[in-house]
């Protein structure tokens, strides 16, 4: 049976910390997966939450994420 010219892909979860930002910590997480895996293709924020720090404001984001890559 043969089926054909497709794609399959793989999904981690990997959380992102900034103290920079939602994107920041996004962009973390992407760049450290890049050093662990090849191919990937694309992501899904699965949660978003922080720190507030002692003063009262965001002193870190956290963001969950996963993240796909193409299987060999």
């Amino acid at each position: 049976m043969t089926y054909g010219q497709g794609r399959s892909y793989k999904k981690v979860e990997v959380i992102g910390v900034s103290n920079k930002g939602i994107e920041a910590a996004i962009q973390q997480a992407v760049s450290k997966a890049q050093g662990s895996l090849e191919k990937l293709s694309w992501f899904e924020v699965q949660d978003i939450r922080g720190h507030i720090g002692k003063d009262g404001t965001v002193s870190e984001y956290q963001v969950v994420l996963k993240i796909a890559f193409e299987l060999k």
